[in-house]
């Protein structure tokens, strides 16, 4: 029977999205994965028993985590202060936040992310793992653009996630002196301007 502390078994995975980040899939190991979650020796392989069980659960993590970050930010857009002159300035605001903290705050997070996806191309189960960004971040865009009333066609969201991924991936593997609020907000213009034209 597999171990249940979840304690433990987040802390792996935690452990595993920063190897992710800082060596890549091939720097990710069992006996990496515990050295950096301060963890005995065997610790790993008890809860997963292989690379691609490790790989799965930092994918699954990272769903759980991201899904965690999209209702804190509809909860903080709800109770916002006085709303921008337009929805297109609302939607280039809320790209240019979102890309910001992708690109700073939560670096770590979205380089472990590039790293996973490139994996899945050859591992049909940790594609199936992380489908649920995808999907999750249409649904939430979606229903997010209706809370806050802003007449975006529920047709038009794709391109603005295909603009948004691409930006996302370019900021986040940039040097990170690089990033400024400037920057990230005339990305998130371009962004907005193309997709909604």
């Amino acid at each position: 029977m597999p171990p249940t502390n979840p304690g433990r078994r987040r802390a792996l995975t935690d452990a595993a999205i920063d190897l992710l980040a800082a060596a890549g899939v091939h720097g990710l190991t069992h006996r990496a994965v515990e050295k950096a979650a301060e963890l005995p020796p065997g610790t790993a392989s008890n809860y997963f028993r292989s690379r691609e069980a490790l790989l799965v659960a930092a994918a699954e993590r990272i769903v759980e985590l991201h899904l965690a970050d999209m209702d804190q930010a509809a909860q903080q857009h709800k109770t916002a202060a006085a709303p921008p002159a337009s929805a297109t300035e609302l939607v280039v605001d809320l790209l240019t936040e979102s890309l910001l903290v992708a690109a700073t705050t939560l670096r770590t997070r979205y380089l472990a992310i590039f790293e996973l996806r490139l994996e899945a191309v050859r591992r049909p189960v940790l594609a199936s793992a992380l489908a649920g960004l995808q999907d999750s971040s249409t649904r939430f865009t979606a229903g997010h653009h209706a809370e806050l009333g802003l007449p975006i066609p529920r047709e038009r969201i794709p391109a603005l996630l295909a603009l948004y991924g691409g930006a996302l991936f370019t900021l986040v593997t940039a040097p990170p002196e690089s990033i400024s609020k400037d920057v990230v907000q005339g990305v998130a213009h371009t962004i907005v301007h193309g997709a909604l034209r």
